[in-house]
């Protein structure tokens, strides 16, 4: 396919995404800005209000919402992705794209800007409801939307890799219960790193998600637990590596041909 081939099916492929997103949208964009608000409620004001200021002068609502708001996108990344992608390959639908011209960036890069979407829209809807609790002055812009991106981007490719591999809809739950929700709560979301004691604190450092968190913790408030130029340098890595992961699943057909 010439370039303008390939710009039709990527756009195909993500204006399909778009409107799945927003057809189901009581299952997609309200259930995460529900649960959120009751994170802002029960941490933020219940236990927020004991707790008082934290690290850089911040109240314990300002101080989490970064957090939450990136768990909330890396968790839509990879679930709309992930059942997407799943649902593609349960129809046989997959076979037919990899039978087709479309090269196989194009279907990586579509499903990934889909999930990316969803990621966004939900970010965006949570760190609007959290400025009904409290107040935030973005302090670095680029870096803000930079490590949004590159973390929702990071687990569209591994909720990617996961649907891959998935043989039934059960399997697509296995890696969110069991992978992503002790990462997340091991990433600094409520709390700092520095607050932990060995060996939380290392155990915590070899986690991506800590990273994520905190450069877009540093991009909202100006402060991190981490080094903000190491901690894009990690999202890169995982950015590249499971990309090439990916490409190297579709090349083989693993798990999609039958």
């Amino acid at each position: 396919m010439n370039a303008s081939g390939n710009l039709v099916a990527l756009g195909t492929i993500v204006r399909r995404e778009i409107v799945r997103i927003l057809r189901i949208w009581t299952q997609t964009l309200i259930p995460p800005a529900i649960t959120m608000t009751l994170y802002f409620v029960i941490f933020g004001k219940l236990i927020g209000s004991r707790i008082g200021t934290i690290e850089g002068g911040f109240s314990y609502m300002q101080y989490i919402v970064p957090g939450l708001v990136m768990m909330s996108i890396i968790t839509n990344s990879y679930g709309n992705i992930s059942s997407s992608f799943f649902g593609a390959k349960f129809s046989r639908a997959v076979e037919e794209m990899l039978v087709s011209p479309m090269p196989n960036w194009v279907i990586l890069l579509g499903y990934v800007t889909g999930a990316v979407t969803r990621g966004m829209i939900v970010g965006a809807l949570v760190l609007v409801i959290a400025l009904f609790f409290t107040h935030l002055q973005v302090a670095h812009p680029l870096i803000t939307f930079a490590s949004v991106l590159l973390g929702a981007t990071i687990f569209s490719l591994a909720g990617f890799v996961n649907a891959v591999y998935a043989k039934k809809f059960d399997d697509i739950a296995l890696v969110p219960t069991f992978v992503l929700t002790p990462l997340t709560y091991l990433g600094g979301v409520f709390y700092s790193v520095n607050m932990l004691a060995e060996p939380w604190q290392s155990i915590s450092r070899v986690n991506p998600i800590l990273y994520m968190v905190n450069a877009f913790r540093f991009g909202v408030l100006g402060v991190s637990d981490v080094n903000v130029a190491g901690a894009f340098v990690v999202m890169l890595l995982f950015v590249a590596g499971l990309s090439a992961v990916a490409l190297h699943l579709l090349k083989r057909g693993v798990g999609l041909r039958s």
